[in-house]
């Protein structure tokens, strides 16, 4: 991909906050409750017609042909509760990632594990740091268990140190830093990373979201990139790193995800973690993911290869893609007036990508990675959309 200079968007210093609903009489629930708006995620079936399913940033080739055969096999069992230490999954991404099974836990995607860190170490009205256009849930876990979001601004679309550095106050306990991050596909290097970690103070729980992570270590166009882990090997006690099988590994129906960390912050997200929280059918699926090495190489070397050509693509239709070391593009439209005219023409041929104006970026659409023929078609869509 020709890769386009990142260019400012107008963004607002944090996040909008949405007003608490008024409660109805009756059981009342936390005040920040009122605070939240469910999370809506991508669109996932067009109007009429065939679908081309780009708004969920899922896997091109979807799950390896072992873990479909895999979670078969353990539908045998369903009467069965799973293993509740999900041992042999744990085993699975140690393998996989070298990091020790005794400092895993898994959950239901990373999701879970992000609202764990909340529930565990937020008290109420302690703030949650996280970046303007950063993953919706760090806000609304952080809301849901009675805590205060901080939106912190970023810099042409990219995590600022400086500004989250900026931003502790006495009430920071967390801090949330996707690298690299949805939905703008940009990243903090080595470097970055190292100075954020050891500004933070020891009590500042510093969480590292590599949702994405498999993609940006593959890609050699970002030698500085770095997963976290290698910190918390080191002996970190205030960081957490997050994964997920959703992204690559195609299980996003069936929700697994893990958390790597010191064996003392392991040991409290188990205590509040539930008891059966990864289902049988999810934990032999995704032993299966992780050990088939060669799908995973299918699907990186695919991503890799049509992230530059896409990105190509949108160049030569007059448009700015921004880079990214994720399997998704963020496609700028210039207006929001645009951007909502573009999505309305491109979802009535069927094409679903993602409008991402909640992560304040209102001129934006996000295209995630498909097959190769629903790319050449996206970008023929655009091409029509733009035309009419």
């Amino acid at each position: 991909m020709t890769s386009p200079l990142f260019k400012s968007s107008p963004q607002p210093a944090v996040q909008p906050t949405a007003q608490p609903d008024r409660p109805k009489p009756g059981p009342q629930a936390r005040s920040t409750v009122y605070a939240i708006r469910p999370y809506v995620g991508g669109a996932a079936k067009a109007k009429s017609g065939k679908t081309i399913k780009l708004s969920s940033n899922e896997a091109a080739f979807g799950p390896s042909p072992q873990a479909i055969a895999a979670g078969k096999t353990a539908a045998a069992s369903l009467h069965r509760y799973p293993d509740g230490n999900a041992a042999a999954l744990r085993n699975a991404l140690q393998a996989r990632y070298h990091y020790p099974a005794e400092q895993i836990v898994c959950g239901a995607g990373s999701d879970e594990i992000i609202s764990l860190l909340c529930q565990a170490y937020l008290e109420p009205g302690d703030e949650t740091l996280y970046s303007a256009h950063g993953f919706l849930m760090y806000r609304l876990s952080t809301l849901a268990a009675g805590g205060t979001p901080v939106a912190v601004p970023e810099r042409d679309l990219r995590v600022q140190v400086d500004a989250i550095l900026d931003a502790l106050s006495p009430r920071t306990k967390l801090v949330f830093v996707a690298n690299p991050n949805n939905p703008t596909g940009s990243y903090l290097t080595k470097s970055e990373l190292l100075r954020l970690h050891e500004a933070l103070p020891d009590s500042v729980l510093l969480c590292i979201d590599e949702a994405y992570g498999e993609y940006a270590s593959y890609d050699i166009a970002a030698p500085d990139y770095s997963a976290a882990g290698f910190l918390v090997a080191q002996g970190a006690r205030n960081l957490v790193v997050t994964g997920t099988l959703s992204k690559l590994y195609g299980l996003g129906g069936l929700r697994v995800g893990w958390g790597y960390a010191a064996p003392e912050i392991i040991d409290v997200l188990n205590r509040i973690r539930g008891p059966f929280n990864v289902s049988s059918i999810g934990q032999a699926a995704a032993v299966a993911a992780l050990e088939d090495r060669d799908w995973q190489e299918k699907g990186l070397a695919h991503n890799a290869r049509l992230l530059r050509k896409v990105g190509e693509g949108f160049g030569r239709l007059g448009l700015t893609a921004y880079p990214s070391l994720g399997n998704f593009l963020l496609v700028d439209l210039d207006s929001e007036a645009r951007r909502k005219a573009v999505n309305a023409k491109l979802a009535a041929q069927g094409i679903l990508v993602r409008e991402v104006a909640a992560y304040g970026l209102p001129s934006c659409l996000r295209v995630t990675i498909g097959t190769e023929p629903e790319m050449a078609a996206c970008l023929e869509g655009f091409k029509t959309a733009l035309q009419r």
